[in-house]
């Protein structure tokens, strides 16, 4: 391990902090209209639209979507859907039987315990079928405007990796490192940064270091170089 890597590795609490600051600071500039990018209206249409895109692209989940929230549109409409018919309209989603399972029982959940509507707390959010903490934070950050965590997924969990913000490697602690290190106020931006950026240049196979506007604040941006060019 170089002085550098070993340098980063035993960075203190502040200086992650400080560099998780100019990281937010030059990817606000460089992806302004960063957001979620499931398309909903409403927090239930966002429920199920995050529950739907588990192994699946937004992108195909937003085309089903687009058919799926004009013929469901309560949550009563979801529980009471017949048999196989919102299996058939989710399909192209993959694993839509245990999707079209999870929606039902958390529609019924909603219209039992919460008169309907989506809950605003982690608690009641994850008590509902099909909903993890990661969901829950989804809803809560881009529905609600609640910074209650920070969504991990794998873009998330890359970048802050290579950016040595954490070591840690399950979505749970990783959560809870990014929480000591980016601004709460920043918490549900943060995730559309890293994934807006981990699509257009930290690739996860070929990095595009050379053009990475965050270079000078990722301590492995350089190993990522050498070991490229020693490939060649």
């Amino acid at each position: 391990m170089s002085l550098r890597m070993a340098k980063a590795r035993g960075s203190s609490l502040q200086q992650r902090r400080q560099r998780a600051g100019v990281i937010l600071r030059i990817l606000q500039s460089v992806y302004p209209g960063a957001k979620c990018s499931l398309d909903y209206r409403t927090p239930l249409q966002l429920l199920v639209a995050t529950i739907l895109s588990a192994q699946c692209t937004d992108k195909r989940v937003n085309l089903v979507t687009k058919g799926l929230f004009k013929k469901f549109k309560t949550a009563a409409d979801f529980a009471k859907s017949p048999e196989g018919d919102l299996e058939k309209d989710i399909q192209s989603t993959g694993f839509f039987r245990s999707k079209a399972k999870s929606i039902r029982s958390m529609a019924a959940s909603l219209l039992e315990k919460h008169g309907g509507r989506v809950p605003e707390t982690m608690e009641e959010l994850t008590a509902l079928a099909g909903v993890g903490r990661k969901t829950a934070n989804v809803v809560l950050g881009n529905a609600f405007g609640k910074n209650i965590g920070v969504v991990v997924d794998t873009h998330v969990s890359r970048l802050s990796q290579r950016l040595e913000l954490t070591r840690q490697t399950t979505p749970e602690k990783i959560e809870i490192d990014l929480m000591e290190v980016v601004p709460q106020e920043q918490w549900t931006l943060w995730p559309h940064l890293m994934i807006h950026h981990g699509r257009a240049i930290c690739t996860a196979r070929s990095p595009g270091c050379e053009r990475c506007p965050i270079f000078a604040e990722c301590p492995t941006g350089p190993r990522i170089i050498k070991d490229r060019d020693v490939a060649l």
